[in-house]
């Protein structure tokens, strides 16, 4: 079975918002920590922003501060990502991805450390 399944994705028009969900089957005891990353055609996989067993462990990529908003309800396994303020440049294919620690600490952005990934759901924003 998936343990990482993503869902919300979409297509809107620039400035326009969408909230991402990525319901986790792994570790629920709640010592994980999880990475929305994105990868847009012919480009790197990139971290977008991340979140800790703690709620205040929120890291955001420069690219996306101000506008993304990670956040996670452990009552239903879940760690969302809203995005507002879209732009055409968002558009990617979103994942998210997990480890085994409280927080993924300085090298949250970095996609070898983590052993589990989801399938992805695809972000359009048209101009």
């Amino acid at each position: 079975a998936q343990q990482l399944v993503e869902s919300g994705g979409g297509s809107v028009q620039a400035g326009g918002s969408l909230r991402l969900s990525c319901v986790a089957s792994i570790w629920v005891d709640g010592r994980r920590c999880i990475t929305w990353f994105r990868q847009a055609p012919g480009k790197e996989r990139e971290a977008v922003a991340t979140i800790g067993q703690a709620a205040d462990s929120t890291v955001y990529a420069d690219s996306v501060k101000g506008r993304f908003t990670i956040s996670q309800d452990n009552a239903k396994n879940t760690v969302y990502l809203q995005m507002n303020s879209l732009k055409p440049e968002d558009t990617a294919m979103y994942y998210c991805a997990a480890r085994n620690r409280p927080s993924c600490g300085t090298y949250w952005h970095a996609r070898i450390y983590y052993p589990v990934w989801g399938q992805g759901t695809q972000v359009t924003v048209s101009s």
